[in-house]
């Protein structure tokens, strides 16, 4: 259709004319591809089978690592804050701390990132997060605990923005869904395994999941920051190439990226936001059940992502990101409106529970990679994409903080079916945005400034 080729061009000149690394460059095109979604710059031939290198590996350990330490503390941080002799509220307050200065912190992170470069600012971040876990375990008052928590989301976004930025340019091109699969991987194992281990903790003493923590990050950051400096690929600048980062407004400018927004917000809303906070609430209030049923209900959920996710991380390198992107949106739609119907009485309702969470699991097990690797295309592999990374990372944490609000005070006035009936159409909403994109045709040239093939990891990190 020659409108939608059209609009296809003018996403290219767009991103070419608002940044001025692409001046003078000649464009690289790509070969052939049998599929019409195909990435924009996925080269034809053998760079697909490439492997990736090993500071990736490397950076997807620290994942693991962080995400495993979130997990070890969060048995324990209610508790430790009710410790101070404060109510329900005030502790919950102490865990929402962090994911708020996160959002806060965010765009700084994006610029300091494209400034400093990825990978001083990702050991900062494991540091930050090291301090700020460390001061937890040595809190004497509840208002010490709420601001040595708080800063930890600083450390956060810093270590999150930077990871994802340096990690998408050492991919290889043809791996980069796979290698955003696998990064969203290494947290959610990090977050199943963290839990069982910090439980242990716990019984022990209440400060001692903060001391393991923060000791784990000070040693992975001796380990990870030597590794990364002995890499050829991290820190190294090809000769004439620019470093002009991905600014967010250049970025903003892009469909493409405006998609990926409203899709971020709507799996920070519903995968991240609602099925912690309202899933648990429904099981116990609306159906009646023992919290067990929600524990069982979270876990198919998460094994449903996790199986799909691995199975399929290296998908829309081969078939594009948009269709994968939006099968993944429509099993989340479904899944998640099919919890209303858990209502029905009997067995039968706990099974349209399960089944719908397995649903929405898989669908946010194709979702996640596919959306980060679409941004990725978008930044390329030589220059810093924090600006435009740390944006995307926010539209998560705004739909993870608004999301359970909006979706509890509705279902507080009007009912919980309404509330994932509302949690729904944010997803379709998200569906809708990325089925209006263009699709790429066979053997278009690369839209992405300052991408081509084999330069992944040669700009200073």
């Amino acid at each position: 259709m020659p409108g939608r080729a059209d609009r296809a061009a003018g996403e290219q000149t767009a991103a070419r004319a608002t940044d001025p690394e692409c001046e003078g460059a000649p464009e690289t095109p790509m070969g052939a591809a049998p599929e019409r979604d195909r990435p924009p710059d996925h080269p034809s031939g053998g760079s697909r089978r490439t492997s990736l290198p090993w500071e990736v590996w490397a950076l997807l350990a620290g994942s693991f690592l962080v995400a495993a330490g979130y997990g070890i503390v969060a048995p324990a941080l209610p508790v430790f804050a009710r410790s101070f002799g404060v109510g329900v509220t005030a502790a919950s307050a102490v865990v929402s701390a962090l994911p708020v200065m996160r959002l806060l912190f965010a765009p700084v992170s994006g610029r300091l990132v494209a400034r400093t470069g990825e990978r001083t600012m990702y050991l900062t971040g494991l540091l930050v997060v090291a301090a700020s876990t460390g001061a937890c375990a040595l809190a004497t008052s509840y208002v010490q605990l709420l601001v040595f928590r708080g800063l930890g989301g600083i450390g956060s976004t810093m270590f999150t923005v930077s990871a994802f930025s340096l990690m998408f340019r050492l991919a290889p091109e043809g791996r980069r869904g796979q290698a955003s699969g696998l990064f969203t991987g290494a947290f959610l194992l990090g977050g199943v395994t963290g839990p069982a281990f910090g439980g242990l903790l716990v019984a022990v003493d209440l400060r001692a999941p903060f001391v393991v923590y923060a000791v784990a990050l000070v040693l992975a950051t001796i380990v990870v920051g030597a590794l990364l400096a002995r890499s050829r690929q991290v820190g190294v600048r090809r000769d004439g190439a620019q470093e002009t980062p991905l600014t967010l407004g250049a970025a903003f400018r892009l469909p493409t990226y405006r998609a990926a927004l409203v899709s971020s917000l709507a799996t920070g809303w519903a995968v991240q936001g609602v099925r912690v906070a309202l899933v648990p609430l429904f099981v116990a209030v609306a159906l009646g059940r023992e919290p067990l049923w929600a524990g069982v209900a979270l876990t198919v959920f998460a094994v449903g992502d996790g199986l799909v996710l691995l199975a399929t991380s290296g998908l829309s390198d081969r078939r594009g990101r948009r269709p994968v992107v939006i099968a993944g949106l429509a099993l989340v739609t479904v899944g998640t409106a099919a919890m209303a119907l858990a209502q029905v009485p009997g067995a039968l309702g706990l099974v349209v529970l399960l089944g719908a969470s397995a649903v929405a699991g898989a669908g946010a097990g194709l979702l996640q990679p596919a959306q980060g690797a679409a941004v990725a295309d978008l930044v390329g592999s030589r220059r810093s994409g924090g600006p435009a990374l740390s944006g995307f990372q926010m539209a998560a944490d705004v739909g993870a903080i608004i999301g359970p609000i909006a979706a509890g005070a509705l279902a507080e006035s009007a009912s919980f079916p309404a509330a994932f009936a509302l949690s729904a159409a944010i997803a379709l909403v998200a569906l809708v945005a990325w089925q209006r994109l263009p699709r790429t045709p066979p053997g278009s040239p690369d839209p992405s400034p300052g991408s081509s093939a084999g330069d992944a990891g040669t700009r200073r990190a």
